[in-house]
């Protein structure tokens, strides 16, 4: 047979069994439109190779011959996936299947060098990683900065400068090797919701985090767009205030607490806007606020048609109970608005979204095609004990 013939059948064979395991051959044949012959095959070849093993028998609802399931042999390698943030850190360890294993929030050294914030930040992933660190086979973490593609140069990184810095990304390449993937934190984060939270069903879909910085992510048909540098759906950057004043100075918690002090209020957090007993002067700020969201929700459907819109972050939380109140004023400027809806992993956005991302590169490695990435690993609920858990410390500071 064709090498190349071989390893289509075989990258075909491998993405059917990640996005269903475990299952037999017969369904893997049907998936595929590969002979059954052919599935016996390369399954064969990928238990040769120590990714796949075969378990219990199940009935196969015929007579004769019981079918045998297969599956990934999940545990062979494990990724890490990070959400850095200024103010804390998020960390997932993940198998072959995408099942977190671990997780942990350890609170940033914001203060530290670009140098010296590597190295704290390779030795937290590999404490995450334990006993499991000979098996860590890729690594994507998170920035609170445009990534750009082609040589990682990282920029807009206001709250967390170091990242912009050569001498951090050469230690942490150092640290943790070929297998490390960086991309804007906001990307990761709609990827994880994308995969595990409120845009399963989207194939494309737009996440806002608004929180001490304004991100944005973008997915078309399960892809995230990225742009040559790292700056598409970065609607921050609008000059939409008076006298051309950023998007971004207008809804996000500094930007919020600045307005606030130059009109004589006195709040302890940007939350007190959003609150049920906020006053006239407070309510009168809220819809400012509100119409400057509106004018980021009009940008996003008007140049990419989500099929949902998801915010995130603590100025998002702080909006949950005027969100139906936002997509109506959406649905008023573009009637054909799709729904604005909470983020369901509240912190674990960024860091899940990292560990898939991860995933993809380790996949890519092992021969799937660009093409599978858009179904594994396979969306579903992780439940309540990883998405809503305890987590030590405030989110980080981009996606918080």
């Amino acid at each position: 047979m064709d090498p190349q013939f071989a390893n289509r059948n075989r990258a075909a064979v491998l993405a059917q069994v990640l996005s269903s395991s475990p299952t037999t051959r017969t369904a893997v044949a049907e998936a595929t439109g590969l002979s059954p012959a052919t599935v016996s095959r390369m399954v064969d070849t990928l238990m040769g190779e120590g990714l796949l093993r075969e378990t219990d028998e199940v009935a196969s609802g015929r007579r004769g011959r019981r079918a045998t399931l297969v599956e990934v042999v999940a545990d062979r390698a494990v990724v890490a996936g990070v959400d850095l943030g200024a103010s804390s850190t998020r960390f997932i360890l993940a198998d072959l299947l995408g099942e977190p294993l671990s997780r942990r929030t350890s609170p940033t050294p914001s203060d530290r060098g670009p140098e010296e914030l590597a190295t704290w930040l390779a030795d937290e992933v590999e404490a995450t990683a334990g006993a499991r660190t000979d098996r860590l086979a890729a690594v994507a973490v998170g920035l609170p900065g445009a990534v750009r593609g082609h040589d990682r140069t990282v920029t807009s990184a206001p709250n967390l400068p170091q990242v912009e810095q050569r001498a951090f990304l050469d230690v942490l390449e150092k640290r943790l090797g070929a297998g490390l993937d960086l991309d804007n934190d906001s990307n990761y984060a709609l990827l994880g919701e994308q995969r595990f939270g409120a845009a399963r069903s989207a194939p494309t879909a737009v996440m806002l985090t608004v929180g001490a910085g304004l991100g944005a992510g973008v997915a078309l048909e399960g892809r995230l767009l990225r742009g040559r540098n790292g700056l598409v759906g970065e609607f921050g950057h609008l000059p939409v205030g008076p006298l051309g004043t950023p998007l971004e100075h207008l809804v996000t918690g500094p930007g919020i607490m600045r307005r606030s002090a130059e009109l004589g209020m006195d709040i302890s957090s940007p939350a007190a806007l959003f609150a049920d007993d906020a006053d006239g002067q407070l309510v009168a700020m809220r819809r400012h606020v509100e119409q400057a969201l509106l004018v980021v929700l009009t940008a996003a459907v008007v140049s990419y048609e989500p099929d949902t819109i998801v915010l995130g972050g603590r100025i998002a939380r702080s909006l949950a109970p005027h969100l139906d109140e936002l997509g109506e004023g959406l649905r008023r400027i573009v009637p054909s608005a799709p729904p604005v809806v909470p983020a369901q992993l509240n912190d674990l956005s960024g860091a899940l979204g990292a560990a898939v991302a991860a995933l993809h590169r380790v996949y890519l490695g092992l021969g799937l095609a660009e093409q599978d990435l858009v179904r594994v690993p396979r969306p579903r609920d992780l439940g309540s004990a990883v998405a809503d858990g305890p987590a030590a410390g405030p989110g980080p500071d981009r996606d918080s």
